[in-house]
């Protein structure tokens, strides 16, 4: 029987060995964890989530809602699990990550055709691979790597939310509401904090003032020739964010569009998002808060936004390195690497960005190598298809300013229409040619 080796056992290496084991493959599955722990993670499981628990929109209009649906096309695992632990987040597929990863580890153990190992691959092996070792690749594994592609490592910086317990929030002062009241349950699926003009000019004063962790083993890093610069846009701190400019946090992550408080009837200057982080509703995170404040200033800031003034935290917020190859260079739109057919990469270290991206290379990755290993054409993902997008951008992308991508509009090809329409039915269109494109070239590669 074929064999395959897939090293890493996150969101995209689970969904390639999910997808090589369906093709009758044998997988050897490797996971690092417990034996050598990453700093980020906290459970042992299989396909945990560091950050948030959104998985995105679930909407079919929006960049997101179409990868979903064709990764349910191609019969991904992951969006199976996702949608068995989904928790009530409105437009969006959010899940209880516990419950989420458990699912995920349940699955792979007691498929026949994966053996799960827990140990460190310390470099690339010289058999049949899928490299899906994730943004915190042991450097072992990072030095092999290295000395195959040269020294074409790009790194970007990750920060995670706050968690804080759910009977701690003042729900005298905090709301729940989806925006535009988009929600699966009738009073809401977010906790919303509201913020008067005042209010959030103290809090951001006091944000921008607090101390942070410093970084000096990342900044060793960026002298030695970091070219993705300090931070990945989509992850930026928000003490980051609010340096930009005043009104900058009221426009991003604390945009009150949608919402009035109760209390007032009106709408806030602007709010801080709570979203359900568990089954049991005792956990949420602060929505777009990544931060690397230090933990005594995130406990005296963030008890400054209003409801949360006695909040108890059940997670800080961190920072970690990440770490991706340089794909442009380095890969094909297969997701194999130029110089090795057997040897492919898949997930954030390959610079696609969000957990779909990761689960949607994990996939096209799988596929391939069992197409490979099963000496077939391999698949070449038509461009408008938002899977094929993503593929294409990572291999073909301008070195000069490459930066990991996630699921967007952007990357698809024009649509060419003769009139200018509105932004949803603009997605619509975008989603509906993906789809009819996808089909056609799935049917014609059997």
């Amino acid at each position: 029987m074929n064999t395959m080796i897939v090293i890493g056992g996150g969101l995209a290496g689970s969904e390639a060995a999910w997808q090589l084991a369906q093709q009758g493959i044998q997988v050897k599955l490797y996971e690092m964890r417990p034996g050598n722990p990453t700093g980020a993670h906290v459970t042992n499981d299989l396909a945990e989530l560091v950050c948030s628990n959104s998985l995105g929109s679930n909407q079919s209009d929006r960049a997101s809602g179409v990868l979903k649906n064709e990764l349910r096309r191609l019969n991904s695992l992951l969006v199976e699990c996702a949608e068995a632990t989904a928790l009530p987040a409105g437009a969006a597929l959010a899940v209880d990550r516990e419950a989420f990863a458990r699912r995920v580890t349940e699955k792979i153990q007691s498929h026949p055709n994966i053996e799960l190992i827990r140990e460190e691959v310390k470099e690339i092996p010289a058999q049949p691979v899928i490299i899906a070792s994730g943004p915190l690749t042991s450097d072992n594994l990072s030095k092999s790597i290295a000395a195959l592609s040269g020294d074409e490592h790009l790194f970007f910086f990750d920060a995670i939310s706050p968690i804080v317990r759910a009977e701690s929030i003042n729900m005298n002062i905090a709301f729940r509401a989806s925006r535009y009241d988009k929600s699966e349950q009738e009073e809401g699926d977010y906790i919303n904090c509201p913020f008067t003009k005042e209010q959030y000019y103290e809090f951001l004063n006091a944000l921008r003032t607090a101390e942070r962790i410093e970084l000096r083993a990342f900044e060793d890093a960026i002298k030695s020739g970091v070219k993705a610069g300090h931070f990945f846009e989509g992850c930026l701190p928000v003490e980051i964010i609010a340096e930009r400019g005043d009104e900058s946090l009221a426009f991003g992550p604390m945009r009150p569009v949608g919402l009035r408080d109760p209390q007032t009837g009106k709408r806030p200057h602007a709010v801080a998002q709570l979203r359900q982080d568990n089954l049991a509703g005792s956990l949420y995170n602060i929505v777009g808060f990544q931060t690397n404040l230090k933990f005594p200033e995130q406990r005296r800031v963030l008890r400054m936004i209003p409801g949360l003034e006695n909040a108890e935290f059940e997670r800080y917020g961190q920072m970690h390195r990440n770490t991706f190859i340089a794909s442009p260079k380095l890969l094909r739109p297969t997701l194999q690497h130029i110089t090795r057919d057997d040897l492919f990469f898949a997930g954030q270290i390959t610079g696609v960005e969000g957990y779909m991206g990761n689960i949607a290379t994990g996939l096209v990755a799988g596929l391939n190598a069992a197409r490979w290993l099963k000496e077939q054409s391999l698949l070449t993902l038509p461009q408008e298809s938002m899977l094929g997008a993503l593929c294409h951008y990572i291999t073909h992308a301008s070195l000069k300013d490459f930066q990991p991508m996630k699921a967007n509009f952007g990357i698809l090809p024009e649509l060419g229409l003769e009139k200018k329409i509105g932004k949803r039915e603009k997605g619509q269109a975008y989603a509906d040619r993906a789809a009819q494109t996808l089909d056609n070239y799935l049917q014609a590669n059997p």
